[in-house]
């Protein structure tokens, strides 16, 4: 199978992708310069007449940092194919190479092959038994900025490709498959994925899922509260009508049921602290110190509370979320959703895949509320003292909100634990202070002030 026109050779396409990379969203490594990208698996997708399309893993080096992996489909098209040229790579005169991802002909390939549990080259495709899928559905990319790219086919089919690619099975596929064999109501359910070999491991690619129709993300049903909220003269939080608390609650308990599952699903054990989560929130702290020199005025605070943390005793661990926030929750028009279970991007396979405190999750979704209640605040000159008393109002309402409704279903209150439940909020702003530093310059101020009276808390 050829295409009817020449398509780039491995070096010109290698020297495009460098070129194309640091413009991607996805692309994790946006402060290091790239030194060299290198092919290492080129799968024929489509060879048509005017069309073609390969699945690329690819390694990317750097200067000053270390290499990383990457899967990369794309698309290549005669000159002129305009409708594809904001997301082209520069290649030599006569074809244009882009994001195959783009394109609904080439997603229809990858969505035959899912239907079909088919082997392309070394691209393996499978399903859950007694999953069927509509092969001919029209696949589109979801707008929403993420590390990862996002296609819906049809109405009720996502499939999510995992850009940075390590090897093994990615959480969110094992995670999504262990919660469905128990019936957890509070995820969407697994319908496929795509694995190939990396480094001598079957490694996952893609994770197709339950579309859900008529859902909104928690981020923007919280924005909008905090909005509303901010725009009004004298009004508490209470008294808004985009009041979000209830919804807080509500998630809550949704949290708390998938901890359950997963307890039940997987297992869980104590351990003690000091050997395990506190070493793993030192870990941290260096790791983000050595990309934010700014952290260095608080590292003492930090580790002063994570410190203190430690006389905690043993703690229960068992698989978690590892990433929560409000942008991983969707509302379904009658219950709260989890979504995005590959835990923290930064963080290898390997290291998202131990067991954790629950309280990580539970912390995450507090510094989303702290998110949520600040970013509209803009970048922290100063301002309106009513409008930042007003927002921390919103944080806290909203927060005890959400802890009341974990507590509900657990019997067990996480503030009960607030040393540790600190020390997870540290380490969740520490992530953050870094995540900010490579993808959102203009946020890092919020995580950094939320270090700074977590410390004196």
């Amino acid at each position: 199978m050829t295409a009817a026109f020449a398509l780039p050779d491995d070096g010109v396409l290698a020297q495009a992708i460098a070129a194309w990379l640091p413009g991607q969203r996805w692309f994790s490594a946006k402060n290091h310069p790239i030194a060299a990208v290198a092919i290492v698996n080129r799968v024929p997708l489509v060879r048509e007449s005017g069309l073609a399309a390969d699945h690329l893993i690819i390694d990317v080096s750097f200067r000053g940092a270390d290499e990383l992996r990457f899967q990369l489909p794309l698309g290549f098209r005669p000159v002129p194919a305009e409708e594809f040229a904001e997301h082209a790579l520069g290649v030599p005169d006569g074809v244009v190479a882009y994001d195959a991802l783009r394109d609904s002909q080439i997603l229809a390939r990858y969505l035959s092959a899912l239907s079909a549990a088919d082997e392309i080259g070394s691209l393996r495709f499978g399903m859950p038994d007694s999953v069927e899928i509509d092969s001919d559905a029209h696949g589109r990319v979801l707008s929403a900025e993420q590390s990862n790219t996002t296609v819906v086919f049809g109405d009720n089919l996502l499939l999510k490709f995992f850009r940075q690619v390590s090897p093994g099975i990615n959480p969110d596929v094992e995670l999504h498959r262990a919660l469905s064999e128990v019936g957890c109501a509070h995820v969407a359910p697994l319908r496929g994925w795509m694995e190939a070999d990396v480094a001598g491991t079957a490694t996952t690619l893609a994770m197709a899922q339950e579309f859900i129709a008529n859902s909104s993300d928690g981020w923007r049903l919280a924005l909008t509260s905090v909005r509303d909220l901010l725009s009004e003269a004298d009004l508490h939080a209470s008294e808004v009508g985009t009041d979000f608390a209830g919804e807080s609650e509500r998630l809550g308990a949704a949290v708390a049921h998938v901890h359950a599952d997963l307890a039940t699903a997987l297992g869980s054990a104590e351990q003690p602290l000091a050997s395990t989560v506190i070493d793993t929130l030192h870990r941290n702290l260096e790791v983000a110190s050595s990309v934010v020199p700014e952290l260095a005025e608080h590292r003492d605070a930090v580790l002063a509370v994570y410190e203190e943390a430690a006389k905690s005793g043993p703690t229960m661990v068992q698989r978690i979320h590892g990433d929560l926030h409000l942008g991983q929750v969707l509302r379904a028009p009658d219950h709260w959703l989890l979504i995005d279970f590959e835990g923290e991007p930064l963080k290898p396979v390997a290291a998202r895949r131990l067991p954790d405190s629950p309280l990580r999750d539970v912390a995450g979704m507090l510094r989303s509320f702290d998110y949520a209640g600040h970013q509209p605040l803009g970048d922290g000159l100063p301002g309106d003292a009513q409008r930042k008393y007003r927002a921390q109002e919103w944080v806290s309402r909203n927060g005890s909100a959400f802890c009341d409704g974990y507590t509900a279903v657990t019997g067990r209150d996480p503030r009960e634990q607030s040393a540790l439940l600190r020390a997870y909020e540290l380490d969740k702003a520490v992530y953050e202070v870094a995540y900010e530093a490579r993808h959102r310059p203009t946020w890092v101020h919020i995580p950094l002030r939320a270090i700074a009276r977590l410390v004196v808390d």
